[in-house]
């Protein structure tokens, strides 16, 4: 379910190698991630499941009615949870949520702002963090990490909904968490083996599809860059040339496709 989704122009990128003359030897990117003009396309919106007694919410985006700089200090006033109710999905009937990190555009909707309190969105979910994750980012006081802690995170955590689990947890036999740290240092990704089919959501061990192509080219927003080049290395290698189904979590529409061997790197076909 899309929150926002804007074009990036290079001089706001937080891929500085991936100029327009760069992204144009990448032909496949056209016209759904980069526009005409090189501006990278990206996506803030969570992905819902629905699998046997189970309606999961995978990251929940940034939020309303809070200030970040991400938006240059601005609060967002969307619909969004009228928008997943009408998908099937209202907040009271989400049975668990998690959180591939937690960076601001993936943490926002576990709270609302009610009568002036920040209270969980989801009140019957279980919120799955990972305590690799947790344990990183709940001391920090500091900044506007401090504020996402505080409105985002302790919130759940004093309501009771939260769960910590290992970075292979299985959510149910269909759903499992596959470790993939570099961006932060519990960073997740969700596998979804189903039917004899396999899906993965990619949380932001990649951010845009251009990394398939130059997987060594780092974000400013890894934590650990080196790290999450060598992971996306090892993940492509997994996912290549077979019926896996990935989705992007940060990728413009259309969100999902298959990752194809190209030459000493790879493509994504949407």
């Amino acid at each position: 379910m899309v929150e926002s989704e804007l074009p990036v122009p290079h001089k706001y990128s937080f891929l500085k190698q991936a100029t327009p003359e760069a992204l144009r030897e990448m032909p496949w990117l056209y016209p759904h991630f980069v526009q005409e003009d090189g501006a990278m396309v990206l996506s803030i919106h969570a992905l819902l499941v629905d699998a046997p007694g189970l309606k999961l919410v995978v990251d929940t985006c940034i939020g309303n009615d809070k200030a970040r700089a991400l938006l240059r200090g601005q609060k967002l006033q969307t619909d969004f949870l009228k928008h997943i109710a009408e998908a099937g999905f209202p907040r009271e009937k989400v049975d668990a949520v998690i959180c591939t990190h937690l960076h601001v555009d993936h943490v926002g909707w576990n709270t609302m702002l009610q009568d002036g309190q920040w209270v969980p969105t989801f009140p019957n979910a279980r919120y799955l963090f990972g305590k690799t994750e947790y344990e990183h980012w709940i001391s920090q006081n500091e900044g506007e990490t401090g504020e996402i802690m505080a409105d985002s995170v302790k919130p759940v955590v004093a309501a009771g909904l939260v769960q910590q689990v290992e970075m292979d947890h299985r959510i149910s036999p269909e759903i499992r968490l596959v470790p993939t740290p570099g961006h932060t240092p519990g960073h997740v990704s969700v596998m979804i083996e189903s039917k004899g089919e396999t899906a993965v959501i990619t949380g932001d061990m990649i951010h845009h599809p251009c990394q398939f192509g130059r997987p060594d080219w780092l974000s400013s927003f890894d934590g650990d860059q080196q790290a999450a080049n060598a992971r996306r290395h090892t993940m492509f290698q997994q996912w290549a040339d077979k019926p896996i189904l990935v989705i992007g979590t940060h990728f413009g529409a259309p969100t999902a496709g298959h990752v194809k061997s190209d030459g000493n790197a790879w493509r994504f076909e949407a």
